[in-house]
């Protein structure tokens, strides 16, 4: 069984968001707890488990350290972008996963198509979610709302690149509050007049992840919530910077069209290989 080592969402070794990939000979997937024991193993906040129906046909399922989750957007880029170079896959291919099948365009750069987005919910009482992130006292211009693109996730406003730079996270309270509202993440963002959208942190430590370089899944999200919040045009070409305060800066590129879905692309750098070996 062979794994990799997948940095997405950059071109550059040791950037964007790194997850496994695990290639699958076989005709069915491993089972659930040895999936896990893999994907704890590795150590990335997921890990990509493919099983090749054809050369445009695929399944993927998605770990943490701890859970499966339906959908994991890096994850995908990750895989597709292996799959290219390894000129497995080329052109429009589909994708089954827990959230739905996509479609994923592939070259040298992927973009895939995200479950048709959609806002969950409205969260009335900001108050707990920011003192999570040590801003006791703000109060957002735009809603504090759960959006979801295959995932759901907390879109959080902040006032400026120096907050969003100086959060302090209560991890246990992040966990809470994220649980509470069956959401996977606090995508904490704020706008900027730069070349990008938005500057963006995400927190999952319900999933064990304190803190992600980029996050495909929540940036098409996010693109989706601006939109319904008229932040951003209801179509065009996206752009979103994560990862800054890690240390692996990540381009997270998104389109929506006109009749409403959400794209996310972007490359990826495959930095490592090996042989898990089973008994």
């Amino acid at each position: 069984m062979k794994y990799y080592i997948v940095d997405a969402f950059t071109d550059q070794p040791f950037g964007g968001n790194p997850a496994g990939v695990v290639l699958l000979d076989g005709e069915a997937f491993p089972k659930e707890e040895l999936m896990l024991q893999i994907a704890g193993e590795l150590r990335y906040s997921e890990t990509a488990f493919v099983r090749r129906h054809s050369a445009n046909e695929y399944t993927v399922r998605y770990f943490t350290p701890r859970a499966e989750v339906d959908l994991c957007g890096h994850a995908t880029i990750a895989t597709f972008s292996l799959l290219h170079q390894m000129r497995l896959a080329k052109g429009e291919c589909l994708c089954h996963t827990l959230a739905g099948d996509l479609r994923i365009e592939v070259g040298e750069k992927v973009l895939m198509q995200m479950a048709a987005p959609r806002i969950v919910k409205t969260i009335a009482d900001t108050a707990p979610i920011y003192q999570a992130l040590g801003l006791d006292d703000y109060r957002p211009e735009l809603p504090v709302q759960v959006a979801y693109a295959g995932l759901a996730d907390i879109m959080i406003p902040a006032a400026d690149v120096a907050t969003l730079h100086a959060l302090q996270p209560d991890m246990e309270a992040i966990a809470e509050l994220t649980a509470k509202h069956d959401a996977v993440s606090f995508h904490v963002f704020t706008l900027a007049q730069d070349d990008f959208t938005a500057h963006v942190r995400d927190f999952a430590p319900l999933y064990d992840i304190p803190e992600e370089s980029a996050t495909g899944t929540a940036n098409a999200a996010l693109t989706h919530y601006l939109a319904f919040n008229k932040v951003i045009p209801p179509q065009g070409d996206f752009a979103f910077l994560q990862g800054e305060a890690m240390g692996r800066p990540s381009i997270v590129a998104t389109r929506l069209t006109a009749e409403g879905a959400v794209y996310v692309g972007g490359t990826a750098y495959v930095l490592a290989s090996g042989e898990l070996h089973l008994i």
